[in-house]
């Protein structure tokens, strides 16, 4: 930043508030010295007095903005002169004006708010510019395709329905994020091997069931994939203590894992709503739950789709009880708790998708995906769901685009392994080959 003023010991009294605050500070003492710096240095922010000999503030103001408008602007004045700020408003344009004697948390606060405000400006212009060259590398690529066969257009087709998805893309990216980090856990225990990722499905297909529009569908399922992450200070033994089986000690701890997940994640303001379902996953229909003893239609729907779902899958891990249930042993062990631990609404969905599955459903099922080996695989498949190693890890995400690298990379996975793995693709694709 650049301080101009006619006065020595104010801008000494400038530098030395402004560099305790670690801002790195030039200063002069005249305007014309002022545009001098600001062509050999690079600058931020100017602060300027307003009653200066040769060149007042006003001017030297509008002589920053015309020859460099990205630095923002402020007025120091010792005098209420709103002839003197109008124009320096109009001409120089400034961010704000600031009044002698000045208070120094105010004059830092105002500063940080502008070079905040800066940077924010520079990086709109910086993505503003990157779209701008891909829009024209797009262009350049239109030009060429006109004169290829069919096969080129159709990727054409494909790269601009890439960049206009391009947030579409970003979600799905956020997601596999999510489901890599909840893979820790899983690590520590071979029994939750895809754990999360069941969960998070099986709270998605209750939520569509119940009518749950998109936004909350979406929260219900990032909630399934995120359930577990208030565990990932549990020790060893804990980890693996079925909740049954658990000393007092351990199960207050093991309460506690929702208000230690919506402390973990408090720092996402856009997972808000999800959040809010983790942390009231061990709340009961009937308000024995914790933490708050909610009861009934008082528990958020999203987190009482999420206590069906986690515990289904659990029961049939060994997570709750000291033995593994079977499919049809742990919707009984859910049907027996309804009314009572859980929504008999959510459980008569979960009933009717596990217990009364139509053939139908499996006909639709293996008409959109495929299930190959990876001696099957070739460039331009797209997964049908994730692929994980032997032991649960994430290794690929359902729709990635296989290309040769990534191929390449899954073979050698396997060569280090010494064990095949197995892969579910879309079939339909324009790029399916099998």
């Amino acid at each position: 930043m650049l301080c101009v003023d006619d006065e020595p010991s104010i801008l000494s009294a400038l530098r030395r508030l402004f560099r305790t605050h670690g801002l790195q500070v030039l200063s002069a003492e005249s305007g014309q010295a002022g545009l001098d710096l600001l062509e050999t240095e690079a600058i931020d922010l100017v602060i300027s007095d307003m009653r200066m000999p040769q060149m007042d503030g006003v001017v030297f103001l509008e002589h920053v903005r015309q020859r460099k408008p990205d630095i923002l602007r402020l007025l120091l004045t010792g005098y209420a002169d709103i002839a003197s700020i109008t124009g320096a408003i109009n001409r120089g344009e400034i961010y704000r004006y600031i009044a002698k004697p000045w208070d120094d948390n105010d004059i830092i606060l105002t500063v940080q708010d502008a070079l905040e405000r800066s940077a924010l400006v520079k990086e709109k212009k910086r993505l503003e510019a990157l779209v701008l060259a891909h829009n024209e590398q797009l262009k350049a690529l239109n030009a060429s395709l006109e004169v290829k066969v069919e096969a080129r257009t159709a990727e054409l087709k494909r790269s601009n329905a890439a960049l206009n998805g391009a947030n579409e893309k970003l979600k799905a990216n956020f997601l596999t994020s999510i489901k890599m980090f909840t893979a820790m856990i899983e690590l520590r225990d071979t029994r939750l091997a895809g754990h999360t990722r069941r969960v998070a499905d099986t709270a998605r297909r209750l939520a569509l069931a119940l009518a749950l529009d998109n936004k909350q569908v979406q929260e219900v399922f990032v909630a399934g994939l995120l359930h577990a992450i208030g565990m990932v200070g549990f020790d060893d033994e804990l980890l693996k203590t079925p909740v049954a089986s658990m000393t007092p000690r351990q199960l207050e701890v093991f309460r506690n894992h929702p208000s230690r997940a919506e402390q973990l994640l408090m720092p996402l303001a856009e997972l808000k709503s999800t959040v809010d379902i983790i942390a009231a996953q061990l709340e009961h229909f009937d308000g024995s739950g914790y933490p708050q003893g909610t009861a009934g239609k008082h528990i958020a729907l999203g987190a009482r789709i999420l206590a069906v779902a986690a515990d289904f899958d659990s029961l049939q891990l060994g997570l709750l009880e000291p033995r593994q249930l079977s499919p049809q042993d742990a919707l009984q062990v859910i049907r027996q708790g309804s009314g009572h631990h859980y929504d008999p609404a959510v459980v008569d969905v979960l009933l009717d998708i596990f217990q009364d599955r139509s053939q139908e459903e499996r006909t639709v099922s293996a008409a959109t995906s495929k299930a190959v080996t990876t001696r099957d695989l070739v460039v331009g498949m797209v997964l049908a769901s994730d692929m994980t190693s032997p032991s649960g890890l994430l290794l690929l995400a359902a729709g990635h685009v296989l290309d040769e690298a990534v191929i390449s990379k899954i073979t050698n996975f396997e060569r280090s392994i010494g064990s095949r793995l197995a892969a579910t693709i879309r079939v339909g694709e324009p790029s399916d080959c099998v």
